[in-house]
């Protein structure tokens, strides 16, 4: 379809029934357009990260542990990834904007079940409908970009906004989450995201265009019950063997389950004649590294949103203004790198920017663990998070963009699907599997610990009860360590000692995962980001 050139006598009309224009981002529509769906894709990825600075106050107030903690920010995630793919079927079916406006309608439903939550059971069903919302919303933010924007190359700088946009929301999550329950408390995340979802609902319904692309297309319903039941029963299996234990019969039970479901996903896909995913996008190289580093971006990055905020606040002491200001750095070099990464993808392709991107996140992270401890401030976080905030940066626009360059423009939307997919697995897996490590150490090296200082053997279960179930953070181990009782006083603070030590040599542990896993995905970005002599991609 031709366009219209910016400042010419006419204008015409894409198959959305926008006015197109080629140059910046478009016409006045094409911008609002855009706006209008980086606002939901904003509210989306935000809550992947602005629960974080919450946790602490979830804890002491709903008395909830580490593992419903993890649930909190799991609920939310897993939903989210499980029945994005299913969303993007039904949205190429039954018409993007309209998926696109229930998911925002139910992300809000789930807003206020979260809000009102009297205990941490309903704050995680909460979390796990805003997920089901999020899932729905976030394949039509971006396949209907292709929609509004017809020319590849005024594309592409609205794909740029929107993988700029990602990586502030994700940047911004801590900062909003922590002046948000500095504030009020942790309740007033989910009445920020009813309010900005109210508002993003009702512009979107006015300006934003509806598309399908149905092409005699089936539902692939066997397709999307097995790659949920995969993502879901494996999810489970992880984050329930923390306190269960890997080879209790239930839980090899749900890691059996998980495989025997991945094989007859493959299956059936590749019999489909109309499948959710089409696998064979796998076999090109930079499909494959681009989803591997997506997988390992977010999996780094919720080590440092999660576990790093958490220990700031329960170990370290600061509060959630101060981990706020922490984080801004982070926020800042996270940001400014998403936006000056696109031009530099266009102009050298993505495996520089990509590789270079993975190489400073995974040092950021590995520096943040060799200078991590209690009494961590600003002065060193100010210069050490913002290095893994520009590598991660630097990373969210090729691994968006890669995906949609070299598959089939019909296949698109399978292709943002699929990325967004592993983004959110990247973040459920690093949650559970370093969850798992920190908890490893709060249950066994801890008792080693506790030995070694001496506590008495009836003491020993004040520790876990101290990092785990929250009843001995913050206030109540300062009052137990400042007793008037110079027994309790002296034994308590060695026990609060002992958590706090085992808690941060479990963080120091996965942090050290997280970077070294993202340094591979930087080495295979090397190794991937390539054409070969039969292959054309416009990068």
């Amino acid at each position: 379809m031709a366009t219209a050139v910016r400042g010419g006598n006419s204008s015409d009309r894409n198959d959305a029934g926008l006015t197109v224009e080629r140059g910046g981002l478009g016409s006045r529509a094409q911008v609002v357009a855009l706006a209008t769906l980086c606002a939901v894709l904003f509210l989306t990825f935000l809550d992947n990260t602005i629960v974080s600075v919450g946790l602490a106050n979830v804890q002491s107030d709903l008395h909830a542990g580490v593992t419903s903690l993890q649930w909190v920010v799991n609920g939310y995630a897993l939903t989210f990834a499980s029945f994005m793919l299913a969303a993007g079927m039904l949205g190429d079916i039954l018409g993007r904007k309209r998926i696109m406006l229930a998911g925002v309608a139910v992300f809000c439903l789930g807003s206020v079940v979260a809000a009102l939550a009297v205990n941490v059971d309903w704050l995680i069903a909460g979390r796990v409908i805003m997920g089901i919302g999020a899932a729905a919303s976030e394949p039509g933010t971006l396949s209907i970009i292709r929609h509004i924007y017809p020319d590849k190359e005024t594309r592409a700088d609205a794909l740029g906004v929107w993988a700029a946009v990602s990586g502030l929301a994700l940047a911004l999550g801590p900062v909003i989450g922590g002046v948000l329950v500095g504030v009020a408390n942790w309740r007033a995340i989910f009445w920020f995201n009813l309010a900005v979802g109210a508002v993003a609902f009702t512009v979107a319904a006015i300006v934003v265009p509806e598309t399908a692309d149905r092409q005699n297309r089936r539902l692939d319903v066997t397709g999307m019950v097995l790659g949920a039941l995969t993502l879901a029963s494996l999810s489970f299996a992880v984050i329930g063997g923390e306190n269960s234990g890997y080879l209790a019969g239930w839980i090899v039970g749900l890691f059996v389950l998980s495989g025997l479901s991945a094989l007859a996903f493959i299956v059936v896909e590749r019999r489909s004649k109309s499948p959710m995913l089409d696998l064979s996008l796998f076999r090109r190289a930079p499909f494959a590294g681009a989803n591997f580093m997506a997988f390992a971006a977010y999996f780094g990055t919720f080590s440092i949103f999660f576990f790093t905020a958490l220990y700031l606040q329960v170990v370290a002491n600061a509060s959630a203004y101060q981990t706020a200001i922490d984080f801004l750095p982070m926020a800042a070099g996270l940001v400014i790198a998403s936006a000056l990464t696109g031009p530099w993808v266009a102009r050298v392709g993505p495996r520089v920017p990509m590789t270079v991107g993975g190489v400073l996140a995974g040092v950021g992270i590995l520096l943040s663990s060799a200078v991590l401890s209690p009494h961590v401030g600003f002065s060193t976080l100010g210069w050490v998070l913002p290095i893994a905030g520009i590598g991660i940066g630097m990373v969210l626009v090729p691994v968006t963009s890669v995906p949609l360059t070299v598959v089939p423009a019909e296949r698109s939307g399978m292709a943002a699907s699929a990325t967004n997919t592993s983004r959110e697995m990247g973040a459920v897996f690093g949650v559970a599997i370093l969850g798992a490590v920190v908890n490893a150490k709060l249950t066994g090296g801890l008792a080693v610990r506790l030995k070694q200082i001496g506590v008495p053997p009836s003491f020993q279960n004040l520790v876990l009860h101290a990092v785990q179930p929250g009843g001995v953070g913050g206030g109540a181990a300062s009052s137990a360590e400042h007793s008037t009782n110079a027994t309790v006083a002296r034994i308590a603070t060695k026990v609060v000692q002992a958590a706090y030590n085992a808690f941060g040599s479990g963080l120091h542990i996965a942090l050290v995962i997280s970077g070294c896993l993202i340094l591979a995905g930087a080495v295979s970005a090397a190794f991937t980001m390539h054409r070969s002599a039969d292959q054309s991609y416009e990068w």
